[in-house]
């Protein structure tokens, strides 16, 4: 299959990336951070997250985030909204898009959300009621997709009925993601190819973390598959509370660089990407995850 003219990309940092941050952000480091990376072109933005800060500290003041942030048309800002309260509070605050949120794996879903994953499923059923009659569209991940911390190795065939029943509850789009970045090239074609058969290829995306290094591979590889839309993060900025050892999710930075080279249009300008993400790894303390950016810097 050839590659792709285009290719989406959506920006979880805000979100994904800084939910696991160890100190607080302020609201206004968290503006700055979406408002740089508009700036920069991304076209889509996961800005938070509307869940109980006893849960998850780092994404309180969700609202005030999207209240305070400069958006953009043609921009989609979004939020996670993991049941319906978290669905109410998001749409009270004039969100768009939400996302929910199940796993591929069993023990994954029970020490992730406290439920199995059919469990899960029945508890997305009144948000993607309430948000198709609210107009806000609902895309969907599926977690731990070719491997757990728990169960280890995940067939393809088990991700198949979660996605398949994301796509059919309403879902316009299923983001495939290897929590804990075990898959590999090989692994992600086979992925992709079972999947394909029951969800459309333009209704999948990849979402890689790089605990091993094969992130950037497994872009390529989803590429070959047919896969134009890809979650990815700032700075690399991320990881999971609930998978020990699992690094960040893919910098954006490297995929831009990537899709660049391979000349794909992603409307993004690197340089400004590269600030951006220099600048909130800066606000937090730590090394820039990028490894474009860190080369970059270094010149």
């Amino acid at each position: 299959m050839s590659l792709p003219e285009k290719v989406r990309l959506v920006e979880v940092g805000p979100r994904d990336g800084l939910q696991n941050e160890a100190q607080p952000i302020s609201v206004a480091d968290k503006v700055r951070l979406v408002d740089d990376l508009t700036a920069a072109g991304l076209a889509y933005i996961e800005v938070g997250s509307f869940v109980s800060p006893k849960w998850v500290p780092q994404m309180a003041g969700s609202a005030e985030v999207f209240a305070s942030i400069d958006q953009r048309p043609g921009v989609t800002y979004a939020a996670l909204a993991p049941n319906l309260r978290g669905f109410e509070d998001a749409a009270a605050a004039g969100v768009k898009e939400v996302a929910v949120f199940a796993a591929a794996s069993e023990a994954f879903s029970q020490r992730n959300i406290n439920c199995s994953i059919s469990q899960s499923l029945e508890r997305f059923e009144p948000i993607i009621e309430a948000a198709r009659a609210q107009g806000v569209r609902v895309r969907g991940y599926v977690s731990c997709v070719l491997g757990c911390p728990y169960e280890g190795p995940i067939r393809a065939e088990q991700v198949l009925p979660v996605a398949r029943a994301l796509h059919q509850m309403g879902c316009y789009e299923v983001s495939l993601g290897d929590t804990i970045g075990t898959g590999t090239a090989g692994d992600v074609r086979r992925l992709f190819e079972v999947v394909a058969a029951h969800v459309p290829r333009a209704q999948l995306a990849g979402h890689f973390h790089d605990t091993y290094g094969q992130a950037l591979a497994n872009v390529y590889a989803s590429l070959l598959e047919g896969i134009t839309t890809f979650d990815s993060s700032v700075a690399g900025l991320g990881g999971c509370p609930y998978a020990k050892g699992a690094t960040g999710n893919v910098a954006t930075e490297d995929v831009v660089y990537l899709l660049d080279g391979l000349g794909i249009e992603t409307g993004i300008d690197l340089e400004r990407l590269i600030e951006a993400g220099q600048r909130i790894s800066t606000v937090l303390g730590r090394a820039n995850g990028s490894r474009v950016a860190r080369a970059r810097q270094a010149r």
